[in-house]
């Protein structure tokens, strides 16, 4: 094993949420390192497009499959299929956080909604999925979840409650898939410039009358960077733990957030 080894060469990546946003980045940042990335989402114009901006130039061969993740079944019967006939060494689990709002105010069909949505897909796939890993004792499944799960976040009720959950989750996958070469992993993205961050800032601007510009200025004055992250930032790490590189790094929630999480 070289010193630095980042080179993902012949490696397969099934990704997911990844049309736009984390999600794409980590499919980009992956395959300029040799993988081949199979995307998962529920709009296939947008799938097409996405595969279409992949780099290709290590022979990579990219693929998309159609599912929405607000139908667990539906995930499970493309999971099966794919998994039938091909497997995965990197497993990305990621996909967009539920509404904000008071957890006093949440109705529990939005937690019942968002639990379906978050760990029970991720369940899905990753028991599809690490059947194929242990045969070749080599796996990545890396979990894009929340800062939330180290201080949960104000006005974010459901979402602290179900990242919290897929941490846990995630905790005691590592801890029985470790002996089989199978690292589990999480990335905890900071506030960062997507379209979830745009509805976050809206939603809360609606709610309180300030100016989207206001609402801005407060989370960033949270932040010690003073700056939004990037998604292509948080696409960085993502691929740093599927390389080889992060084979001993497991069991782990790791906030790129510019160091705004107030914990050690």
């Amino acid at each position: 094993m070289s010193f630095f080894p980042l080179r993902l060469d012949g490696r397969r990546a099934l990704i997911s949420g990844s049309t736009q946003g984390i999600g794409f980045a980590a499919a980009q940042a992956l395959a300029v390192l040799g993988v081949s990335c199979t995307l998962l989402a529920r709009n296939e114009d947008s799938l097409k497009a996405a595969v279409a901006q992949l780099e290709t130039g290590s022979g990579q061969v990219h693929s998309y499959l159609v599912a929405d993740f607000s139908n667990a079944e539906a995930v499970r019967t493309v999971a099966e299929q794919f998994f039938a006939n091909q497997q995965v060494d990197i497993l990305i689990n990621n996909t967009g956080g539920p509404a904000g709002g008071p957890v006093t105010e949440a109705k529990t069909e939005a937690f019942e909604a968002a639990f379906s949505q978050h760990l029970i897909c991720n369940h899905i796939l990753t028991t599809a999925a690490m059947a194929g890993m242990k045969e070749r004792g080599w796996g990545r499944v890396i979990n894009v979840i929340s800062t939330s799960v180290k201080i949960p976040l104000k006005g974010l009720g459901v979402s602290n409650t179900i990242r919290g959950a897929v941490a846990s989750w995630a905790k005691t996958m590592a801890n029985e898939l470790g002996q089989f070469g199978i690292t589990v992993n999480n990335v905890l993205p900071g506030a960062t410039s997507t379209a979830r961050l745009d509805s976050i800032i809206n939603n809360k601007a609606g709610k309180t009358g300030a100016s989207t510009g206001e609402v801005s200025e407060e989370m960033l004055a949270e932040i010690p960077a003073k700056r939004f992250g990037k998604p292509e930032e948080i696409a960085a790490m993502i691929a740093f733990l599927a390389s080889e590189a992060a084979g001993y790094v497991n069991g782990t929630s790791i906030p790129v957030d510019g160091g705004r999480t107030g914990s050690i």
